[in-house]
């Protein structure tokens, strides 16, 4: 195998320490690994879980707490799934694994209709193996390798197909309450994921060797964001910390929110009036006096009432 060049080379190492900063802080703002947890690696082969595993291996040596990483990969029985190269690319990075045998391609095959996308049920039976799996080793966390982007897109595919406000959070607990999900790229860009991956020169296994058709909804939504960040770089940064800064009272969720209950206080002192970048442009209705106020310049900032009706 070629060597990297001296600019590739620089490249590689600026993106593992942006990717390390990155992971580092997603693990810290939501204590993702704790001391003496076992974490669950899961790699499918694609740059994503590659990209992980990687980088938890070299936070594993600079972390202030210790943990052990476990990697496990699920062979679905997919034709022509290439059955050695995981075990020889884990086998030479040194990192304790597990490689698990379940056919749950011929189940997806019976139960989805030709040429309909297989992605979704096989993501299901994959992730309950999974769960079972790490009860089995003792793994405190289970580490999944989904990034920044998949979060976003995760939550405009709700957003549009779902009607739900709902994305990928960095840590889940499961619904039985058995196993914890983190996920260690939640701040990572894919781009980076994937330079990153192509300069380490990882084995990829491509994921269509089930020659299930491409999640046509998840493709759209990826190139509507990717088009938002080419003609207004920074919108999907700006998207992510919305995601950071949700404000309930703000939304008209009448579960996360107590709006039934919400009442205003009698006693409450009138502290000023609305601040003038909150003002819409134009005049506001006096529902008191069935009238118009109209906004006025003065020095004393006093309002007139204008057309004032009374039946």
């Amino acid at each position: 195998m070629e060597a990297l060049s001296q600019k590739q080379t620089t490249r590689l190492n600026k993106l593992q320490k942006r990717l390390r900063r990155e992971m580092g802080s997603a693990i810290e703002d939501y204590a993702m690994i704790e001391e003496g947890d076992v974490v669950m690696v899961c790699l499918s082969g694609g740059k994503d879980s590659y990209t992980m595993l990687d980088i938890l291996m070299n936070l594993q040596h600079r972390a202030p707490v210790q943990f052990q990483l476990v990697a496990v990969n699920l062979d679905q029985k997919q034709p022509g799934f290439p059955e050695t190269v995981l075990p020889a690319y884990l086998k030479s990075v040194g990192v304790p694994y597990h490689i698990l045998e379940k056919d749950t391609y011929s189940v997806v095959k019976e139960k989805i209709p030709e040429g309909k996308t297989t992605c979704s049920l096989c993501s299901r039976l994959r992730r309950g193996t999974l769960y079972g799996f790490a009860q089995k080793i003792g793994a405190t966390k289970i580490a999944l390798g989904h990034h920044r982007d998949d979060i976003i897109e995760t939550l405009f595919l709700n957003m549009f197909y779902g009607g739900k406000m709902k994305a990928m959070p960095p840590k889940l607990r499961s619904d039985d309450g058995a196993n914890l999900v983190i996920r260690p790229m939640a701040y990572c860009r894919e781009k980076d994921i994937a330079e990153y991956a192509e300069l380490k020169r990882f084995p990829i296994i491509p994921c269509n060797l089930c020659g299930s058709q491409e999640n046509l909804k998840r493709k759209a939504v990826k190139e509507m964001l990717n088009d938002w960040d080419r003609q207004h770089p920074g919108r999907i940064e700006t998207i992510f910390t919305a995601l950071q800064n949700v404000a309930p009272s703000q939304m008209v969720d009448r579960g996360q929110f107590d709006f039934v209950s919400l009442k205003r206080d009698p006693d409450a002192k009138f502290e000023g009036s609305v601040a003038e970048a909150d003002l819409p442009a134009f005049d506001f209705l006096d529902v008191n006096n069935s009238g118009h106020l109209k906004l006025d310049r003065k020095p004393d900032n006093a309002l007139d009432v204008v057309n004032v009706y009374e039946p």
